[in-house]
């Protein structure tokens, strides 16, 4: 009989051995199929639910332990999200619209819990669709077609405050809102053409109209200082008067003369009107 204690004793050793290494791959397989941790990504929030209770506490991004079994993590997106909708509605008066608006919005940060409990993942089709398409209705049918188109920015503000306040009870946050664009039938559009063409007409007519009238009244108003200024001078007429023009054009006459009396003699010759008359004054 063999006795060999060291050799028993490695023997023992090696099982040990071998066991541990299978506790442990045992262990890590096990931790890896329950995974006792969720690790929450940037712009993310953290519904904890205990055997599927929706539980109080919200995770922060980072990594966070769980129980096992007991324990599971929904990941909810708080982030910036945008909904595009198209909706078609009437206005007061009756006209056809079709808008086609923008909405960005993101779930509160802290009531995320609260949001997927009362609503689920499928928030958009849910809450934020249905919310846009009845206030674009609403909002719309207080306006008549033209007041759409020349009051748009209030229209747009009137919007996003109503849904703000609708989309906020549900715990949804608004963060802009904007109006791309407005539709209407043909006749109405060719209707609001041809109305600003006959307004601008108009307009240009009235400029037309005032420049004239000004241009008229400038020139009464010169005709007039004329009139006045040859009615002054009328008063001022004299015999005297009469006589000094005379004489100051004979001196002008004697000023131009060279002393050379003109060759041309008979009837057609012109006489040297008045220069005596001038010497001897």
């Amino acid at each position: 009989m063999d006795n060999n204690p060291m050799g028993e004793l490695k023997n023992v050793l090696k099982k040990g051995q071998k066991r541990n290494l299978i506790i442990i791959a045992i262990l890590v397989v096990l931790l890896f199929a329950f995974k006792p941790w969720v690790q929450i990504g940037a712009g993310e929030r953290g519904v904890v639910q205990n055997f599927g209770a929706v539980q109080d506490k919200v995770l922060n991004e980072g990594i966070h332990f769980k129980i096992p079994i007991v324990q599971t993590v929904i990941l909810m997106d708080v982030k910036i999200q945008k909904a595009m909708t198209d909706a078609a509605s009437s206005s007061s008066d009756l006209q056809d619209v079709d808008l086609s608006v923008a909405l960005n919005y993101h779930i509160i940060p802290d009531k995320a819990n609260l949001v997927y409990q009362t609503i689920g993942v499928e928030f958009k089709e849910r809450i934020i669709d249905p919310a846009i398409q009845e206030v674009m209705k609403a909002v719309s049918a207080r306006y008549t077609a033209e007041e759409l188109i020349t009051k748009r920015p209030a229209v747009s503000t009137e919007m996003q405050q109503a849904l703000t306040s609708r989309l906020l009870a549900s715990n949804i946050a608004v963060d802009a809102f904007s109006i791309i664009s407005f539709s209407f039938s043909q006749t109405f559009t060719d209707a609001i053409e041809a109305k600003q063409t006959a307004e601008q007409n108009a307009l240009k007519a009235k400029r037309d109209l005032d420049r004239i009238k000004v241009e008229a009244e400038q020139t009464i108003a010169a005709a007039t200082a004329e009139a006045e200024a040859l009615r002054l001078q009328k008063m001022n007429i004299s015999p005297d008067l009469i006589e000094l023009r005379k004489i100051e054009a004979n001196l002008k006459a004697i000023e131009k003369w060279n002393g050379i009396l003109p060759e041309v003699t008979g009837a057609g010759a012109i006489p040297f009107i008045g220069v005596g008359d001038a010497i001897k004054n």
